[in-house]
């Protein structure tokens, strides 16, 4: 296994209740946003006796169409929330997301993502409620067919998980959580089965729904002070979850999800974004006997952000390790436009390929303009390519 070691530097012993601290706080009355222009041209003054640094909500709405996995467009409404929960000083900010879309027919969504840190960043309450009518392309099992050889699914899919972890030192968090996938009336759109397409025994039978239930353990080191547009600062994720029958899952199955993430920045100025963003994870279901749908695959992990340049789960299996970099960097010295470019790297077993022996690359670029300079939130359009396959993505926020 092939993981991005984080860069640490050595520190002296702090108290218990002191929490990591980003060394790179941008000033913002400096920089510049889509509100100022908007408050300028609106000519809305904001009275002169307010601190900005009292303010303890911001938020960022943005409405976009767009292409969506299994073809078509639908409405999308992107709300992200940034907040605070304690003295900024001690609190990092939280964030919450929800991103619901429709296209009127057959197809919405209504996912609800919270990354709460209460106060003195005593702990992080971590969330994910999704409602999804989701038609959707699969490729079956690793490499085993070509990107035009696909096949459609249908179903709703209900999602539950809520982690909370409380902080051992520092930045590092343990805690446990409960997740849960539940998949209804499932179908296949296309001539041919899924079972017979992916000769993959679990949940490919396509009986009317299959759910996963079980419970995680979790630990998180987090010193990024804004996970919605990180500054500096690292990140790790390791998520060991159980799914046994006894809680309604189908089948007994485990897995294994660990996560690293640096962000090493190119310059000292605390008011210019000058910085090289990695990212990697590797994600398994062992050899347990997971449901086809909650195999790993790409663009599938916690945040729904791998795999740029591809489209939506177009690689599954029971192993899958990815690595990411972006370098990210501002174009007009008061932050309003930036811009950045990324590449990333996917390997997977299967019954046609190996892990670590065949890569799959996706590379493009991308535009940011600061919606909210407060939250740190950007609007992000980033054009991927890959094999046999291009895109653009809109995002509010930073990908990852």
């Amino acid at each position: 296994m092939v993981l991005l070691v984080l860069g640490d530097t050595v520190y002296a012993q702090r108290p218990v209740n002191e929490i990591e601290t980003t060394k790179h706080l941008a000033d913002t009355s400096r920089q510049r946003d889509l509100i100022d222009i908007g408050k300028e041209i609106l000519n809305i003054k904001p009275p002169q006796t307010v601190d900005s640094t009292g303010k303890k909500i911001y938020f960022s709405f943005l409405p976009f169409s767009t292409n969506v996995p299994g073809g078509g467009h639908a409405l999308i409404t992107s709300t992200t929330a940034g907040f605070y929960l304690g003295d900024r000083s001690d609190t990092y900010m939280s964030k919450m997301t929800f991103t619901p879309y429709t296209n009127f027919g057959k197809r919405f969504g209504l996912p609800i993502r919270s990354y709460i840190w209460l106060k003195e960043n005593t702990w992080v309450i971590d969330g994910d409620i999704r409602l999804l009518k989701y038609p959707h392309e699969t490729w079956g099992i690793g490499k085993e067919h070509h990107g035009d050889q696909q096949i459609n699914l249908d179903y709703t899919y209900f999602r539950l998980y809520q982690h909370a972890l409380k902080r051992i030192h520092g930045g590092l968090f343990m805690g446990i959580g409960y997740d849960l996938d539940y998949r209804m009336n499932i179908k296949s759109t296309s001539n041919t089965k899924l079972e017979d397409y992916t000769s993959y025994p679990y949940g490919t039978d396509l009986k009317d729904n299959t759910m996963s239930s079980g419970v995680s353990f979790n630990l998180i080191y987090d010193t990024r002070a804004n996970s919605i547009n990180t500054w500096s600062g690292n990140y790790a994720n390791l998520q060991f979850r159980i799914n046994p029958t006894f809680l309604g899952s189908d089948q007994n199955w485990k897995s294994l999800f660990l996560e690293v993430r640096r962000y090493h920045r190119l310059t000292q100025d605390r008011n210019r974004q000058n910085m090289i963003a990695i990212r990697s994870f590797f994600w398994t279901v062992f050899n347990s006997k997971a449901p086809y749908l909650d195999l790993p695959n790409l663009g599938w992990d916690p945040y729904n952000s791998s795999g740029r340049g591809f489209p939506v789960s177009r690689f599954r299996s029971k192993s899958l390790y990815y690595l990411e970099t972006e370098y990210r960097r501002d174009i007009t010295q008061n932050g309003l436009f930036g811009f950045v470019a990324f590449m990333n790297f996917t390997t997977l077993n299967g019954p046609k390929n190996s892990m670590f022996e065949d890569w799959n690359v996706g590379t493009g670029a991308g535009a940011r303009i600061k919606f909210n300079k407060n939250s740190g939130t950007n609007i992000g359009i980033d054009y991927g390519i890959s094999k046999n396959h291009r895109g653009v993505r809109l995002t509010l926020g930073e990908v990852f």
